[in-house]
């Protein structure tokens, strides 16, 4: 299979910006040749997208980097992460593979069968997977070799109410909660986050979710390499599920331009 146009878009900051708002789950649409792979009827499929988009998480960077006296660099994946997700491992590291959710798919956030469980995910990898990795890969290189330093803040939201796949779904679920790694998260980053969102609400350390997402060419080797994962309870700026933004969106906007300032400087 050829290699398909860029499924993803890299939106230029200032030039010594050292920060990347990487949005990997905004978008709802599926290329109808991987639609021919997916199980469910029009229905189930347009609910099962309700469900798994971080709705209008692109617009809540796109705000942010509007405000921000620094311009942040923004990585956006224009297809729907039911086509790959780009932040799971491709192989057996990824422990959402028990639960039908690595990188490609083949199970629902309630579990239900969304592919067959004996589909070759090399396709997909190839075509959508391995060229998003490159390119986030030459993102932070980019930054690293113009601005001496990268911090990648991913930015994300979650339901309410937990969803039938997630794995570590027992715990707090605050309005903002923030994903941490022990090497690429420092204190100072942490610190920055818990006082921009302060006027959110409540924040919580990878609970429901955990970790960043840093390629994994620098994983865990380069410390000029910064990364945090924001987490947003959807009912704090939209009506679930895939339902409109509300006025939260403007206050998250703003609440995430402070954290790109404070880190920028």
């Amino acid at each position: 299979m050829t290699e398909a146009p860029p499924s993803f878009s890299v939106l230029p900051g200032a030039a010594g910006s050292p920060v990347i708002l990487h949005v990997p789950h905004s978008a709802r649409e599926i290329p109808a040749d991987v639609r021919a792979g997916i199980v469910l009827d029009d229905g189930a499929l347009e609910r099962e997208v309700d469900h798994i988009t971080d709705a209008h998480t692109a617009e809540i960077a796109e705000a942010a980097a509007e405000r921000a006296s620094v311009t942040p660099w923004r990585f956006v994946n224009r297809l729907s992460r039911l086509v790959v997700d780009p932040e799971r491992f491709p192989d057996e590291r990824e422990e959402m593979l028990a639960v039908g959710m690595g990188a490609v798919y083949t199970r629902t956030t309630h579990r239900e069968v969304l592919r067959a469980e004996d589909v070759d995910p090399e396709p997909l990898l190839a075509r959508y997977f391995r060229p998003y990795a490159r390119a986030m890969t030459e993102a932070v290189a980019e930054r690293l070799a113009v601005a001496g330093r990268a911090v990648v803040i991913d930015v994300h939201s979650y339901p309410t109410e937990r969803l039938p796949y997630e794995l570590h779904g027992d715990g707090p679920r605050p309005p903002v909660c923030l994903g941490t790694d022990a090497f690429h998260t420092s204190p100072e980053l942490l610190a920055a986050a818990r006082e921009a969102f302060a006027g959110i609400g409540e924040t919580e350390l990878d609970s429901p979710f955990g970790g960043t997402y840093v390629p994994l060419e620098y994983y865990g080797k380069e410390p000029r390499v910064s990364a945090l994962m924001v987490e947003i309870r959807r009912d704090t700026y939209m009506t679930e599920p895939g339902g409109p933004a509300g006025a939260g969106l403007n206050r998250l906007a703003s609440a995430l331009a402070r954290l790109v300032d404070a880190v920028s400087h």
